[in-house]
């Protein structure tokens, strides 16, 4: 087996993961940075979305599409909902106490989660894409004496797939514009900046707060609803993100939303790579030796990376040090 096919189908891979992973980490990353709070339930607001958009592809019925195309409006619109209506009814009666912030984010995970598994169920269900055909991936070698297209290797990959890459950056050139482009994002810098400068302003902190808590929480749910006619919808989905998200924004920088998208990026590709490359390398270099790489190689890798950061950058890779 060539070496090259291996290289593309890698990259493609983790360029959907990192798409997702950017997604549901720079949600993240904007609460933190603009309200100054961790988030626990992050992970959770990610599996409402998928939940909500079985829900609404099951409602709607027909073709694929319809439900889909739904599913992408209204279920980062119910998280979002969600998360302002947790935001004013918890978040602010404790007046944001990092601490206590942590704790009340710890009970709302599993309120969200044990409520879903009554009203959702323990089984993983999958969301039909809609769009799915496979693309031929293409590949150059000499052919006898000629250089040209190899026909065919063997591997391809899903148009829904390309789509989700081309949806997620998408979004995120959305929110960078959002950010520095309209008086919201004015709002949520300034408030970022300085609370209570923002607040001897005029500003309305309080309600830039359960704005940002909903686009976090939104962006995370439009994460799942992208990568649900992939994987599938499970109550329990929610924990990997969380980590992968933490470990993203801890990378890149909390609160810095560029470093957020790169690490994402590392991350994404980082973990497809090992897991389709390292056999392939160790078998083109060591024939004799077969070896299976498993999901928990790369995240033993990106937890080391995470170490290292904390020792010699503890603001992370784009972030700055607070005085």
């Amino acid at each position: 087996m060539e070496f090259g096919p291996h290289l593309i189908l890698a990259t493609l891979e983790g360029a959907v993961t990192a798409a997702v992973l950017a997604l549901t980490a720079v949600g993240l990353s904007l609460v933190f940075g603009v309200m100054r709070v961790v988030n626990i339930a992050h992970g959770e607001f990610f599996m409402l979305g998928a939940v909500i958009a079985w829900y609404v592809a099951q409602l709607l019925g027909g073709h694929p599409a319809v439900g889909f195309v739904a599913a992408l409006v209204i279920a980062p619109l119910i998280v979002g909902g969600i998360a302002v209506a947790a935001d004013m009814t918890i978040l602010k009666r404790i007046d944001y106490d990092p601490e206590r912030t942590i704790v009340a984010t710890i009970g709302l995970l599993y309120i969200i989660q044990q409520v879903t598994l009554m009203t959702y169920g323990p089984e993983a269900r999958p969301v039909e894409a809609p769009f799915n055909t496979r693309i031929e991936l293409p590949w150059f070698d000499w052919l006898e004496t000629l250089f040209g297209m190899a026909q065919p290797w063997g591997w391809s990959i899903t148009s829904y797939k390309l789509f989700v890459i081309f949806a997620a950056g998408a979004v995120l050139c959305g929110v960078w514009a959002m950010m520095a482009r309209t008086r919201i994002g004015l709002l949520m810098r300034a408030t970022q900046a300085d609370r209570d400068i923002a607040l001897a302003f005029g500003i309305p902190v309080e309600r830039v707060y359960a704005l940002v808590f909903g686009i976090g929480a939104g962006l995370a749910a439009l994460g799942a609803v992208l990568i649900v006619p992939i994987q599938q919808a499970h109550y329990l989905m929610g924990e990997s993100p969380l980590l992968l998200a933490f470990v993203v924004v801890i990378i890149g920088g909390l609160g810095s939303l560029k470093g957020t998208i790169y690490a994402a990026i590392f991350i994404g590709l980082s973990d497809s790579l090992v897991l389709v490359l390292l056999p392939a390398l160790v078998g083109l270099i060591f024939p004799e030796i077969q070896i299976d790489a498993t999901p928990t190689l790369s995240k033993i890798l990106a937890t080391l990376l995470v170490g290292l950061v904390l020792v010699f950058r503890p603001q992370g890779l784009f972030g700055t040090r607070t005085t």
